[in-house]
């Protein structure tokens, strides 16, 4: 029996085999890996996921949903299900409670949630391997966006900071119950290293790259002005008549270390 996508928590199933395929293919699960699915649905990725590891932990939102999951699962492996929302978990908690210090992620995210799902995400990216999300093709566009593209912007400083982003294959709406108005992209993403991360106050550089988008059309010395003047902007070897678009995350790191 299928279940009736809610509209209210931005459900579309995945139910397309070759894309399945394909995400499997991108994953390659292996048996010793730990992985958590946000938002299992009905199962289309979960079940050969189960296949291949013995093994999975979903984090489902819709309670409706769960049942009909687990029901699925037997005989495919052991499926944990946690009723939760994704924004609320504690990602780094639950990879110590799983024993591992380091969990994979995957999930076809809803859309309405995409961009605080993947802030969240990242901010427990040193307990996660990588993350293969299923996103809107626009909010992929933003995250890969290089510097002077007209969709760079604080999404794109933020997650280049914190991990490398490939994108990998886009998805048509077809593959999807109901179809979405629009395509989808599958993405890796790898958390970089503890060596390779930004020397910056993580609250601090937040605030700077928040304030320097808030109005694109200012230049770096209004749009900073509460936090950081001329002078300080200049002393980062960056001009305050540019703009943010034109900055590359590195230079956001550099302006925010000048925050007294």
């Amino acid at each position: 029996m299928q279940a009736r996508p809610k509209k209210n928590l931005g459900q579309h199933f995945l139910h397309e085999m070759h894309t399945i395929d394909r995400l499997l293919h991108a994953i390659a699960p292996r048996s010793k890996d730990v992985m958590v699915e946000i938002g299992p649905g009905e199962g289309a990725l979960s079940l050969p996921l189960l296949e291949s590891l013995g093994k999975l932990v979903a984090i489902e939102l819709d309670e409706e949903l769960i049942p009909q999951l687990e029901a699925r699962a037997v005989g495919h492996g052991k499926l944990t299900v946690i009723h939760a929302n994704a924004l609320k978990m504690e990602f780094t908690a639950l990879s110590r409670h799983l024993g591992v210090s380091r969990i994979r992620l995957i999930g076809n995210l809803p859309y309405y949630l995409s961009s605080p799902l993947l802030f969240h995400c990242l901010g427990h990216s040193s307990a996660i391997t990588d993350m293969h999300f299923m996103l809107q093709k626009e909010v992929v566009d933003r995250m890969a966006a290089p510097p002077g593209s007209k969709v760079y912007g604080r999404l794109s400083v933020m997650t280049q900071l914190a991990c490398r982003i490939e994108p990998l294959f886009e998805v048509p709406p077809k593959a999807f119950r109901p179809p979405p108005k629009v395509n989808s992209t599958v993405v890796r993403l790898l958390p970089f290293r503890e060596e390779e991360r930004f020397d910056a106050d993580p609250a601090r550089l937040s605030a700077i790259v928040k304030a320097a988008f808030a109005q694109r059309r200012k230049t770096l010395g209004n749009a900073l002005g509460q936090l950081l003047d001329s002078k300080a902007i200049s002393a980062a070897h960056i001009d305050p008549r540019t703009r943010a678009e034109t900055l590359t995350p590195g230079d956001f790191v550099q302006l925010a270390k000048r925050l007294p």
